[in-house]
């Protein structure tokens, strides 16, 4: 009687999760008769008695390589914790995030304060997935301005086109500085709030019609028909 699974386990829908009634179901699950059950694909997050799972459908899952979008979420000791898009925050230590030196007890927020904007690596991902981010490398930093839109991540290839056609197309038409997370989140920069809009529609209708052909004629048309 008891756990059937561990905290931040993967599980699918109808796999049983709890034995007995020490523990409630909460959401994402569903109990019959003595046990508790998922109700989606997801990860287990168990918290005190509450077993609950976060929906994994559609979501980005990180890998180690991949470059993403974050938000500065909370400032610790030893660093910061970024959402990226993901069930769990991620952790972007001291030494991954600059090379200058850092005395201990020093102001973090002079680096990166809270609701900021980045570009990291994914650098590691455990068994218990903790996300470790590294700002290490070309391209790497901390973005000021712009919008920041969501989409799919499974949508972000189609997005980047082949051998970035398809937002080397939006960023020529529109003058805007895009960058684009593997995890859908989408960074975009203009001269003005029109221009950035208009980029954001773009890459908004690829993700709605990813499925269709000639769909560079069609963005190259919207783009066209939208331009000042």
């Amino acid at each position: 009687m008891g756990l059937m699974i561990e905290d931040k386990q993967f599980v699918i829908p109808g796999q049983r999760l709890a034995e007995g009634m020490d523990y409630l179901p909460a959401n994402g699950t569903y109990r019959e008769e003595d046990n508790i059950y998922s109700a989606q694909l997801g990860i287990v997050n168990v918290v005190g008695r509450l077993v609950k799972v976060i929906s994994l459908s559609g979501r980005y899952i990180p890998k180690t390589g991949d470059t993403v979008i974050g938000k500065i979420t909370n400032i610790g000791f030893n660093g910061w914790m970024v959402d990226i898009n993901y069930a769990y925050e991620s952790a972007l230590s001291l030494k991954e995030a600059t090379s200058d030196f850092i005395e201990r007890g020093a102001d973090l927020t002079k680096y990166f304060d809270f609701g900021e904007i980045i570009v990291a690596n994914v650098i590691n991902v455990t068994k218990s997935k903790a996300i470790d981010l590294s700002m290490k490398g070309p391209g790497l930093r901390k973005l000021k301005g712009g919008k920041l839109i969501e989409v799919t991540s499974s949508k972000v290839p189609r997005i980047i086109g082949k051998q970035g056609s398809m937002i080397t197309l939006i960023k020529n038409a529109t003058n805007c500085k895009i960058i684009i997370g593997q995890n859908g989140w989408v960074w975009i920069l203009g001269d003005d709030l029109n221009d950035e809009m208009l980029a954001a529609a773009a890459i908004l209708k690829i993700e709605q019609e990813a499925h269709t052909s000639g769909l560079t004629d069609k963005i190259s048309a919207f783009l066209k028909e939208n331009s000042k």
